[in-house]
């Protein structure tokens, strides 16, 4: 199973998807703070990280860029409770698999994961 980083300035939030993915068998570890996720990256391989777009100081978007810099194979789903054709075309050509719209959906979040780690 894949081990997945989840960003979200929300704790209960990046809380939720470690419990709806780790019921999947995969391993995740939550954050809230945006350094602190990309140090994890720097130093842990990591498969797959689950961005939202909205955080505290940093954007999700620039979040992405600095993972894909630090791993460029790494695997990227961002979260946003605020869709604009715009930001999804801008997180797909940074190198985003997918996207997903807030509030999370458990059967969303588990399929369009499960579709990103098998690509």
């Amino acid at each position: 199973m894949a081990k997945i980083l989840a960003l979200d300035d929300i704790w209960d939030a990046a809380n939720l998807i470690k419990r709806i993915l780790e019921k999947k068998g995969h391993t995740v570890t939550p954050f809230t703070e945006e350094e602190d996720a990309i140090k994890y990256v720097e130093s842990n391989p990591v498969d797959l990280a689950i961005l939202d777009i909205k955080l505290k100081k940093m954007s999700g978007v620039e979040v992405l860029e600095e993972l894909k810099k630090r791993s460029p194979a790494i695997k990227v789903i961002m979260l946003t409770g605020y869709p604009t054709i715009e930001t999804a075309r801008e997180c797909l050509k940074l190198g985003a698999s997918e996207y997903c719209v807030k509030p999370i959906d458990k059967d969303e979040l588990e399929d369009k994961v499960a579709q990103v780690l098998q690509n």
